[in-house]
């Protein structure tokens, strides 16, 4: 019975070193990881969104209307991307209906 207890109390504390460094080496890499996005985040701002697309010659009233949703559509969709940010999609939304 005592080397049954010596077999699994050792069995126990190498499980337990085993858990201890593997959670050490994963704290580590994630720290590693978010110390190397940190300075790609801050190192350059993005560069400017393409100007938007120039509105199709003037058509009749239900065509420019229909036109205009669909471009709305498509910068909601590049807002939902993220590809535009709130203040751009709405400069792009004001020239749209401005027109």
């Amino acid at each position: 019975m005592p080397g049954l207890l010596r077999g699994v109390a050792r069995t126990a504390v190498v499980a337990g070193t085993a858990t201890a460094v593997s959670n050490r080496v994963s704290r580590r890499q994630q720290g590693r990881w978010a110390a190397q996005q940190e300075p790609q985040q801050y190192a350059a701002p993005p560069p400017p969104p393409p100007p938007a697309a120039a509105p199709p010659a003037p058509a009749p009233a239900a065509s420019d209307m229909s036109s205009k949703i669909d471009q709305l559509k498509q910068l909601g969709e590049l807002k939902d991307q993220g590809v535009l940010t709130d203040a751009e999609f709405e400069e792009q939304k004001r020239r749209i209906l401005q027109d």
